[in-house]
């Protein structure tokens, strides 16, 4: 897909040439932003991602899944104002995980991250994942439970939370303090790996990518983020019902791991 204003005519031959240089040029860096009816978020979401990766060699990729706003319409315009920011829209809905995998293939960056549309969680410490990265990790999540993170959220979600993350150590052997935040990098070649190892299409699929990954023996770690919970935004999880849905999960991935190991 071409990005956002390269069809400018108006620069002419050398604009052309200059257009395909960049486009050669290497990426170091691809960001996803997963986005399902994201139409009023997505714009500050890609200003930021802009704003904190300004010297960085990037991307952004909007992986736009099944939206019934005006989601694709934005995504648009912000391919037009930013030159590296890339738009996959599918117009049917294929499931968190299942779109996250898709950018991921389609990624430039030898290093990949995703982060949410609604800014939960402090874009700056993209840089932190970054850096983790460079410095050899595999796998590397943003953490609202490790020393130093920040945690703003109302009593009920935060109490489920710290329920679901305790029985993802005690039934699947992680070592993890935090399995739903957000905000995760990998190396693109890692990711396309757990991509391929993963069932889960949905809210599960980061959770079951961390566990694979270390029954793996990969390096995976943990940042500390500073994570608020958007006022005024309605969860797209429902607390009780994708509870159940989750502790259910949590058995049959209990259940493949011990095959895996008979």
């Amino acid at each position: 897909m071409p990005l956002g204003n390269h069809a400018d005519l108006g620069w002419g031959v050398f604009g052309l040439v200059a257009v395909a240089l960049m486009a050669r040029r290497p990426i170091e860096f691809s960001v996803v932003i997963p986005a399902h009816n994201e139409e009023g978020a997505l714009e500050g979401a890609v200003a930021a991602v802009e704003r904190v990766l300004r010297g960085v060699s990037h991307e952004v990729i909007i992986a736009e899944d099944g939206s019934r706003d005006r989601t694709v319409e934005v995504a648009g315009r912000l391919c037009r104002k930013f030159r590296n920011v890339r738009l996959l829209s599918s117009p049917a809905r294929l499931g968190r995980g299942k779109a996250l995998c898709r950018a991921f293939a389609a990624a430039r960056g030898k290093l990949v991250a995703y982060m949410d549309a609604d800014l939960a969680t402090e874009p700056a410490r993209l840089l932190d994942l970054l850096d983790s990265l460079r410095n050899g990790a595999d796998v590397v999540t943003g953490s609202r439970y490790v020393k130093g993170a920040i945690c703003e959220r109302g009593v009920l979600r935060h109490f489920l939370s710290k329920a679901y993350n305790f029985l993802v150590r005690a039934l699947l052997g992680s070592g993890l303090c935090d399995h739903q935040c957000g905000f995760k990098g990998f190396r693109r070649a890692v990711a396309i790996r757990l991509c391929a190892l993963a069932e889960d299409n949905h809210w599960f699929w980061d959770t079951e990518c961390l566990v694979i990954a270390q029954k793996n023996g990969l390096a995976v770690g943990e940042i500390p983020v500073e994570w608020r919970e958007p006022e005024g935004r309605k969860s797209k999880v429902n607390a009780f019902g994708d509870a159940r849905d989750m502790l259910g999960r949590i058995f049959r991935l209990r259940g493949r791991l011990a095959k895996r190991r008979a």
